[in-house]
Order: C-alpha cells, then sequence, then structure tokens
C-alpha cells in the first residue's frame, strides 16, 4: 500500500488524504463531506481514505495520532494538515485555495 500511497501523492493531482477508524464517530460524519466535495471539485481533486487500522506504518510514518487527521498533497508536498471533524464549508474553501 505504501507504493501506492507514494505514487498517488506524487501525482501533480491535489489529493486530499483522509486518515480514518471504522470505530470513530467524526470520521464517520466526514463520509458524506467528502463526497459532497468531489461531487463539487470532480477531477480536481483525489480523495483517498485510509484506514489507520489497516495501514498502521503509514499512519505512523504521517505521525497520525488522531482521526480523522485530512492531508492535503501535490507532488509529495504536505501542503495542509489537521485533525477532526470538518463541514463542507469550511473544508470546501480550504481545499479551493490549492487549486
Amino acid at each position: 500500500m505504501a507504493e501506492q500511497f507514494n505514487e498517488i501523492i506524487n501525482s501533480g493531482q491535489l489529493v486530499l488524504v483522509d486518515f480514518f477508524a471504522t470505530w470513530c464517530v467524526p470520521c464517520k460524519r466526514m463520509h458524506p463531506v467528502l463526497e459532497q466535495l468531489k461531487e463539487q471539485l470532480g477531477d480536481k481533486i483525489r480523495i483517498l481514505k485510509l484506514d489507520i487500522d489497516k495501514n498502521q506504518a503509514l499512519s505512523a510514518t504521517y505521525r497520525v495520532q488522531s482521526v480523522p487527521t485530512l492531508m492535503l498533497f501535490r507532488n509529495g508536498e504536505l501542503l495542509w494538515r489537521q485533525s477532526g471533524a470538518l463541514g463542507i464549508n469550511e473544508l470546501g474553501g480550504m481545499v479551493r485555495q490549492y487549486l
């Protein structure tokens, strides 16, 4: 998974990574927000969801200590990072700064 992950975040496309856990209630609230964001932005962004319990090495590499943790990448560079659930207006406004 790490190789695929690196390949995806190193692309020229804007990639939003959602580190989540199936048992996390705020993570479940993020799901429809991420769907709305994808609907609004279409091909301008790729959204990748990573279950921290199934991707422990990647979670450790990126020092994910709480979920949800959202990270925005382009060309392998971490542009933005935040932990905690966000609403569509807050998340959408932040992402649009990097389009």
